[in-house]
């Protein structure tokens, strides 16, 4: 399907592990294209059966015993039976016209204003075309959302089969590009974290794809960047192997859900800048590279040049915000994550971890310490996760059973690997402090450092099951939850309609006097981290440290410049915002010159 035939201006990205595991079979028959996430395959069997019985359709269980590619099967069945459920909806919305029903005029209404598909159809309703003309248009010009996956590239973890290695296409990341690539799905698979060269060198292997002769591509690639370099690195690499990343799509290093991987200061509106100025080079020079590949593994190089989709995700929360990022920028699609984990149609919350969010304000959001994987993350005080944690803590048995064991990287103890917040890793590591000497109150420091890590894996996933009455007795009841700062500005559950409303201006959910703009939002919480930086060196620092903070620096401040320059040239186009944000600008360049570095 080309990107054109997608009539949506935003899309849903990943959240967690199970909160948009089955959002396509929720929106994509209304055109919305979103992402799941291929973590954890042993959710994605249970969801598989789930759907099964809901929709009478045979279920066999996949399980490790009988193959020793059980995870890539697993996916390749779920992602088969998502796509058949989502067109058999799709299928039923397109009658629902004859039946006079209501799904059709739900796609058309949830359409933006703008959108020529929205008029031409009221155009032949208001006309009372002949009914057979109507749905043979509707045929032609509407389509489902494109149901996308997500691979984190650092979750590729070996595998064992007893106590024997396995090849490495059996570790988890592969295992996992391996069961996408063998569905039957026509869409995108978006790679984040940044690069793995074992893991993309593998996507050659699949046919899936590489382009025919007109350009069309059955599997896309999309690069979950930071900013342009990462992007051009990335993007080249994969075409000197004949494979076009298709999208870049830009995430805020800070002002995101999940894990934030923090930029040196770099800050989203220079860095949508760049891919503005830059995009045109981007093609070029991946497309030779590309081309020169493809000829020399004798494959079809199509017609003409390849387009690539910039997108944006992170803090996006107004219309105007989403327009003048769509507007100013050139961008494809923008990103809207954490907002839709209050609408219960599109993600797997449960009640009391949505209400949670209802009630959270800036101060209950903040960057935490307790991904196994070492990247600060963003989390929500008070999530039953962190309240069982505590609990084992409180027991004297802190630590995780490590049920899952997808973040099984630590090889601190040896060659197998193991997990951070597993009750293995936090023990090994509780006894060595003993032997240090340490006074109590450094040891209570290093104690509460090992086991703040949190079973993540695990608890990203289990809303899933709490929310569609599956067993939780082997995961726990505790759900972690992952949203952006963002999410403070949203303080109710709303329908699907509504918040789509929202981010076409149809409507308001938030209140946009107490609320920052999303530019200045990350601009604060960058100045907040490199407080915090300085703050946890210790002092005196390295040349190493000190030529991180002043270029830290130094990029914040010339985010400022950019952004009174941008405001000041662009004012027209920013009618909407706040008139005092210049003003806001200057408190922040306030705060970074009291963490200057120049007397240091």
């Amino acid at each position: 399907m080309q990107a054109s035939q997608y009539h949506h201006t935003f899309h849903v990205p990943v959240m967690g592990i199970g909160f948009t595991i089955d959002t396509p079979v929720k929106v994509a028959h209304y055109g919305i294209s979103s992402v799941m996430s291929l973590v954890d395959d042993i959710l994605i069997e249970k969801m598989r059966e789930f759907y099964c019985n809901k929709w009478n359709i045979p279920y066999t269980p996949i399980t490790e015993k009988g193959s020793i590619d059980h995870r890539a099967e697993r996916i390749t069945a779920y992602l088969n039976l998502i796509d058949r459920i989502v067109h058999d909806k799709f299928s039923a919305l397109k009658r629902s016209f004859e039946e006079k029903g209501e799904e059709l005029h739900k796609y058309i209404d949830m359409l933006p204003d703008f959108s020529s598909i929205k008029k031409q159809f009221h155009e032949f309703v208001a006309n009372n075309t002949v009914k057979e003309d109507v749905m043979k248009w509707i045929d032609e010009h509407l389509h489902p959302g494109s149901i996308d996956v997500n691979i984190m590239t650092k979750l590729d973890k070996d595998n064992y089969r007893g106590d024997e290695k396995l090849p490495h296409e059996y570790n988890d990341a592969q295992a996992a590009l391996r069961g996408y690539a063998n569905s039957n799905l026509r869409s995108c698979i978006v790679f984040s974290a940044g690069m793995n060269p074992r893991l993309y060198g593998y996507i050659e292997k699949f046919e899936d794809f590489y382009p025919d002769e007109q350009g069309d591509i059955k599997k896309k690639i999309i690069l979950k960047v930071s900013d342009y370099r990462s992007a051009i690195i990335q993007g080249k690499f994969l075409a000197k192997k004949g494979l076009w990343v298709s999208e870049y799509r830009i995430e805020s290093g800070l002002n995101c859900g999940g894990h934030a991987f923090a930029t040196d200061g770099y800050l989203m509106g220079p860095i949508l800048e760049e891919f503005r100025i830059h995009r045109q080079d981007l093609i070029d020079t991946t497309h030779a590279l590309f081309t020169e590949a493809l000829k020399a593994k004798n494959r079809t190089i199509p017609h003409s040049k390849l387009p690539i989709k910039i997108t944006a995700q992170g803090g996006v929360g107004t219309a105007g915000e989403h327009n003048f990022l769509l507007e100013h920028y050139g961008l494809d699609s923008i990103g809207w994550g954490s907002p839709f984990l209050l609408v219960p149609e599109v993600t797997n919350v449960d009640d009391h971890t949505r209400q949670l969010l209802c009630k959270a304000k800036e101060e209950d959001l903040y960057l935490s310490n307790i991904s196994p994987l070492g990247v600060p993350f963003n989390s929500l005080r008070g999530n039953t996760k962190d309240i069982e944690k505590q609990e084992l803590i409180d027991k004297g048995r802190p630590g995780s059973s490590c049920p899952r064991k997808y973040i099984q990287l630590n090889t601190e103890f040896g060659e197998k690997a193991i997990c951070r917040a597993s009750r293995q890793y936090q023990n090994l590591r509780i006894n060595l402090l003993d032997e240090k000497g340490l006074s109590e109150v450094e040891r209570q420091k290093e104690f509460d450092a090992i086991t703040d890590k949190s079973c993540i894996c695990v608890g990203l996933g289990t809303a899933a099951l709490i929310v569609n009455d599956l067993s939780t007795r082997i995961e726990g009841p505790g759900v972690s939850v992952c949203p952006g700062p963002n999410i403070a500005y949203f303080e109710k559950i709303v329908s699907l309609k509504t918040m789509v409303d929202h981010i076409y201006g149809r409507t308001n959910i938030v209140n946009e006097e107490s609320r920052p703009h999303m530019f200045v939002k990350e601009l604060k919480l960058y100045v907040d981290y490199l407080k915090t930086q300085i703050a946890e060196t210790p002092s005196p620092f390295s040349d190493k440290q000190m030529k991180y903070f002043r270029e830290f620096e130094k990029n914040l401040h010339e985010g400022v410049e950019y952004y009174k320059n941008l405001y000041t040239d662009f004012g027209e186009k920013l009618a909407t915002l706040r008139e005092d944000i210049l003003g806001e600008l200057e408190e922040i360049r306030a705060h970074l010159q009291e963490v200057s570095l120049v007397a240091v």
